[in-house]
């Protein structure tokens, strides 16, 4: 490792960041953006820890081999080419949104999206919905990329976890339209607070995402942030009469309907006097991040149609207690 295969889609870590990146709530002004420090997963193990510890994430480059990584990308576009979505004349792989149509008829989906994750888009998003949960299970995605064996044994080594490394069933296999909504300020220990914090995140992309096409933006320094305000929901939560069950919901009644922290990142950010940290991400690149750091997306804006395709696995130390609504395959509601 890392599995430095050719791209022809070229990062730049070092340049001035010269794209309008767009939130839901407007454009990030210059003095909110710094770059996301990128990791060769080369480096020695200790190194890479501190850097997790240090930073709230990982920002892994080349973990995974990028034939794999299109491979599952391609497979999805070819699953969900029925329902409209991909431009005619064009590779399933490259997935480019046929513009002619109407974004709302392809929504995204998880949790954030919808009130209390219900099903998005109502009857003229069915086809595509319905494909899009559907792949959550085909064997190209839930055996050949989730249980990929480069990424549970780096998390595994990473960790120390070793044997005890689970990996959920449950991922959010997210697409996401040009133009379309983007993600809401969120922590991921507000969906998995039925057990111990011992889980950790890996964001993959699949495919190449150019840094205004939609990718993770992540909250500086974020950690102790989430880790307040989750003890303050659960303040609330006990002041307001909430039994143990009903607090640990993200869909109670101290929060958001989806479950978020904010559906207005700069504004957010400006709120906290912190930085959004950025990248243009390839296929193969990892991120992983602790479960109170702080993430949202910016809106996608690939000039070329590019639809923004990604997954959050995450895994465990099984050893300990941990949140078994994660051992289903995701569904809505």
């Amino acid at each position: 490792m890392p599995h430095a295969n050719p791209s022809p889609f070229t990062v730049s870590i070092d340049s001035p960041i010269s794209e309008h990146l767009y939130v839901t709530d407007g454009l990030l002004p210059p003095h909110q953006i710094e770059r996301l420090r990128p990791s060769d997963p080369s480096l020695p193990i200790s190194e890479l820890r501190q850097r997790l510890e240090s930073d709230n994430y990982l920002f892994l480059k080349g973990l995974l081999p990028r034939a794999d990584v299109l491979k599952a990308r391609e497979a999805y576009f070819n699953f969900l080419s029925p329902s409209g979505v991909l431009k005619p004349g064009t590779k399933a792989v490259e997935g480019i949104f046929d513009s002619s149509k109407d974004i709302t008829g392809f929504p995204g989906i998880g949790a954030g999206s919808t009130g209390g994750n219900s099903k998005p888009g109502g009857e003229q998003a069915e086809a595509f919905v319905d494909l899009a949960l559907k792949a959550h299970t085909e064997g190209w995605y839930a055996e050949d990329f989730c249980k990929h064996p480069v990424l549970k044994d780096f998390v595994a080594k990473l960790s120390g976890w070793g044997d005890d490394t689970l990996l959920f069933r449950r991922s959010l296999l997210r697409n996401n339209i040009p133009g379309a909504h983007a993600i809401g300020v969120h922590y991921d220990q507000i969906f998995l607070r039925y057990g111990e914090v011992s889980n950790l995140t890996a964001w993959c992309p699949l495919g190449d995402i150019k840094i205004n096409g939609g990718g993770l933006i992540y909250l500086e320094n974020s950690k102790s942030l989430g880790e307040e305000m989750e003890a303050e929901f659960f303040r609330k939560a006990k002041e307001d009469g909430l039994n143990d069950e009903d607090a640990k919901s993200a869909f109670n009644n101290n929060m958001m309907a989806t479950g978020l922290l904010s559906e207005a990142p700069a504004e957010f950010a400006k709120q906290v006097n912190r930085r959004w940290l950025v990248s243009a991400y390839e296929a193969g690149d990892v991120v992983l991040h602790d479960p109170f750091a702080i993430h949202a997306s910016t809106i996608n804006y690939d000039p070329k149609g590019v639809i923004r395709l990604a997954t959050d696995l995450r895994f465990c130390d099984s050893s300990r207690p941990y949140d078994k609504r994660w051992c289903n395959s995701y569904e809505i509601g």
